[in-house]
């Protein structure tokens, strides 16, 4: 399956509940907008090629900020965020 990076862009949403999940993840206090314009530039500035389709959802690695984005490529929900493991 071919992945549109720019639909996932333009149809990017939240939940009320993932705002807190993610805040806890990176054990950061981003406000809704700042979580939202920050993982928005990280996907806009993100190599297609770091994005991978397995099962019904989208994984997005970024190396530069160490972390993970999982969205529901049905809804395009973020569903979390993760910090990736160092080696």
């Amino acid at each position: 399956m071919k992945i549109n990076k720019q639909q996932i862009l333009e149809k990017l949403c939240y939940t009320e509940l993932v705002y807190g999940r993610i805040n806890k993840k990176l054990k950061s206090s981003f406000s809704k907008k700042e979580i939202e314009v920050f993982l928005f530039n990280i996907l806009k500035e993100t190599d297609k090629q770091f994005y991978t389709k397995t099962g019904k959802n989208f994984y997005i690695s970024n190396l530069e900020n160490n972390i993970r984005i999982t969205i529901n490529s049905n809804t395009f929900r973020v569903i979390t965020v993760d910090r990736l493991k160092k080696k």
